[in-house]
Order: C-alpha cells, then sequence, then structure tokens
C-alpha cells in the first residue's frame, strides 16, 4: 500500500513538471492565513510595449492555487519586462475575509537565461511575499 501511495505521489510530480516544462509561465497562490493553496484567483498576464502594459491572458488557479500554463501557448517567450497581476481582493472577499490589497501585481523581467520562470505568491489579508522560484 505505501509503494502504490510512493508511486502515485512520484507520478504525480512527474506529470506537474512536465506540464510545468512545456510553458515558460507558472504561478502558485498559497493563503498563508490558513496554510491552504488559493484556488480559483484570477490572475492576469501582461507584457510591457514601449510605455504600455498589453494584456496576454487571465486564467484562474486550480484547486491546488496553481496556473501550470499561463504563457499564451501559440507565442514564444520574449525577452522582457512583463507584469504578473492576482486579483486577491475578490478572491478573498469571496471567503468572507477583508484583504488590505485588492490586487497584487508583481513585476518582473524575462531575460531568457532560463526556459522556465515561476511566481509564486505567499498571501495573508494584510500581507504578501513573492519570489523568483523554479
Amino acid at each position: 500500500m505505501l509503494n502504490k501511495i510512493l508511486f502515485a505521489l512520484a507520478m504525480q510530480s512527474a506529470m506537474s513538471s512536465a506540464i510545468a516544462a512545456g510553458n515558460p509561465l507558472s504561478v502558485h497562490v498559497l493563503n498563508m492565513q490558513d496554510g491552504l493553496p488559493g484556488p480559483n484567483v484570477e490572475v492576469t498576464l501582461e507584457r510591457m510595449e514601449g510605455r504600455e502594459w498589453q494584456f496576454l491572458r487571465a486564467v484562474r488557479t486550480d484547486e491546488q492555487g496553481r496556473i501550470r500554463d499561463l504563457y499564451p501557448e501559440d507565442a514564444p517567450l520574449q525577452a522582457g519586462v512583463y507584469r504578473v497581476i492576482f486579483k486577491t481582493g475578490d478572491w478573498l472577499k469571496q471567503k468572507g475575509t477583508a484583504s488590505f490589497f485588492p490586487e497584487i501585481p508583481v513585476v518582473f523581467r524575462v531575460d531568457g537565461t532560463l526556459d522556465h520562470y515561476h511566481i509564486p505568491l505567499l498571501l495573508s489579508p494584510y500581507g504578501y511575499s513573492t519570489y523568483r522560484g523554479n
């Protein structure tokens, strides 16, 4: 029985890695207030073009609080400045929780040195943290 559980976990991890490897951008939302993932959080992706942000895609997180394929599938990853916007205020309001941040923008640079960029968001009603993941 333990072997079956370990095998299932290994397969899930391998499948997650394979999905992430196919798309150059992923995000993950974790709610620090209850220690659980953030499912159904709307996330938008934009790219700086000149002095304007250009919309690329909007997706909602899955049950594990992840979006494994945020970058548009029909476009190659380009170097440049991007912005991921987590719509956290609406999500926390639906959970009956007040929030100081109606949305959390994360601006980052793609320099072409990595095949995959991962943006995790650790969230609470009155604070957040993010970093370049892998």
